[in-house]
């Protein structure tokens, strides 16, 4: 059998995020003010154009796959890159810190938008903090490291957003937010799993340190439909 983690967008949409989701049948999209994430369950030609149907505001389109895809001539891919999927392996963390974490909200939007479109940890937009459970630490009033929690292909949830100012590296803080997390997701009755980029080495060795390990390799495109299919 597939597992659920191979198609971790579609099951997403189908289960712990159906609430964010538009389109159904074996092709759904996220809101587009929440993440530009389309889901299809077979992602084959007939799915691409169940997804140009949804609508004319749905570029770009982020899919995640386990295998390379053969994109439809009516699609251009803007960019492709490679990714490891990991999942949670460890206990659940201990309190070993006196740093305070705070629960981010509406009114930390600004903020968060400004430190993800600085650091660049993947597509964060207007309402992307809906996913919930986003968790910040904060310098002398300024928000410097923060992530929170994304797609849910039930029972596994993905942490993701995570990034510290460059400023405020070397503090110790992503390891202090994802044990957080780490936490809220097994009490939840959850399993975190995460994507980081294939090249990056550094976040890897942080994510290893806390107990993930790789699962697999899965490849993402970011597409445009360029053509009624």
């Amino acid at each position: 059998m597939t597992h659920i983690l191979d198609n971790p967008i579609y099951n997403a949409l189908k289960t712990g995020n159906k609430k964010l989701a538009i389109g159904e049948g074996q092709t759904s999209i996220f809101r587009r003010d929440v993440a530009p994430f389309a889901g299809m369950k077979n992602n084959n030609e007939e799915d691409f154009k169940a997804i140009t149907a949804l609508g004319a505001h749905i570029n770009p389109v982020v899919i995640f796959t386990p295998v390379k895809l053969s994109i439809p001539t009516n699609w251009e891919v803007a960019r492709a890159f490679d990714m490891l999927q990991m999942v949670y392996e460890g206990p659940v963390p201990v309190n070993s810190t006196s740093q305070q974490i705070t629960d981010l909200d509406d009114s930390h939007i600004p903020q968060m938008l400004e430190l993800t479109q600085l650091t660049k940890p993947g597509p964060f937009l207007q309402r992307t903090i809906e996913f919930g459970n986003y968790t910040g630490i904060f310098e002398d009033g300024k928000l410097v490291s923060m992530l929170g929690q994304r797609m849910q292909p039930s029972p596994y949830i993905e942490i993701s957003a995570v990034c510290t100012h460059p400023g405020h590296l070397g503090k110790g803080y992503a390891g202090i937010l994802l044990n957080e997390q780490i936490k809220r997701v097994i009490k939840a009755n959850g399993i975190p799993f995460l994507h980081v980029l294939a090249d990056n080495h550094q976040a890897i060795r942080v994510y290893e340190r806390v107990g993930f390990k790789t699962r697999k390799p899965i490849f993402g495109y970011v597409c445009n439909s360029i053509k009624d299919a």
